[in-house]
């Protein structure tokens, strides 16, 4: 089976920040931030599915990446002195990390119990890591990074239950993100060492549901808990090291599907993710057009 996909997704960030310390509730010293920013990331892909037996099946997917962010922001202290406005924007296109899996059926579904799929995926670095971009003296990126830079392993469960004319479906997973001694030098005078990426909680569930013998919807959500990032900073100079920590993600998002057969080999699928939680991206909508072999 050959399925091309189109996917994109936006998320926006408008925040007022102060940081500083608060004498009276009129009275504040310190300095406002105020930020508008906009991510929009467009990710075309091809995936080859391969069944090696009625059980067993491989998977071969090849993403092409486009980002753009526009950043906009206003620094000032209170007192409206040395104000002054960053505007950005960045943009990058390239291939992606190419990613392989297996899935594979662990029981026949027999006496009422559901299917149990386990899955095992890799992902490759291949895309341009957000170490690889070019940067300026300061270590400011000059472009956009189009794959994560660390290899990652993901086993995981699905859960398949039908009752028609709805199909009950549950996934768990665990991402493993490989550390690596990335030795980059960002400045003259800082190097960046091991970076040991957080680990994430996948997990999903929902509905699919049999509007005819051709449609169908679904409803779901979906949440990653994403681990905190470490990461070694190293002065070239003299050898002295710190390691700094990034905070944990909590990536939350309702699923809205539909799907349509066109053929017997020929369907196509629209998905919709709606983020409900602060560190998601407010949209993400994706296109899928499976076909088979036979559909020629």
């Amino acid at each position: 089976m050959i399925e091309p996909s189109l996917q994109y997704s936006h998320a926006s960030v408008n925040r007022l920040t102060f940081r500083g310390v608060e004498i009276l509730s009129t009275l504040l010293i310190g300095v406002f931030e105020a930020e508008d920013a906009d991510r929009d990331t467009w990710t075309a892909a091809l995936t080859g599915r391969l069944g090696v037996s009625d059980r067993l099946e491989l998977e071969l997917k090849v993403p092409y990446v486009y980002r753009n962010d526009t950043l906009f922001a206003t620094v000032a202290t209170t007192e409206g002195q040395t104000e002054f406005d960053i505007d950005r924007d960045l943009s990058g296109n390239g291939m992606g990390d190419i990613e392989v899996a297996a899935h594979y059926q662990m029981n026949s579904g027999r006496d009422g119990w559901p299917y149990f799929i386990a899955n095992l995926r890799y992902k490759s670095t291949t895309g341009e890591g957000p170490f690889d971009i070019r940067r300026d003296s300061d270590g400011i990126e000059q472009e956009l990074a189009t794959g994560s830079g660390f290899h990652s392993i993901e086993p995981s469960i699905t859960m398949l239950y039908p009752s028609d004319p709805a199909v009950y479906f549950a996934n768990l997973g665990y991402m493993f993100n490989l550390e690596d001694n990335v030795n980059q030098r960002i400045t003259d005078d800082i190097l960046v060492g091991d970076v040991d990426p957080g680990d994430a909680i996948r997990l999903s569930f929902g509905m699919a549901y049999a509007i005819n013998e051709r449609s169908s919807f679904t409803l779901g959500f979906k949440n990653d808990f994403i681990g905190k990032t470490k990461t070694e900073f190293v002065n070239p100079d003299n050898g002295d090291s710190a390691t700094v920590s990034s905070r944990s993600l909590n990536i939350g998002s309702l699923l809205l599907g539909w799907s349509f057969q066109i053929s017997r080999d020929t369907s196509v699928n629209l998905a919709l993710e709606l983020g409900v939680t602060d560190d998601a991206p407010d949209t993400l909508l994706t296109l899928r057009i499976p076909f088979g072999m036979n559909a020629f």
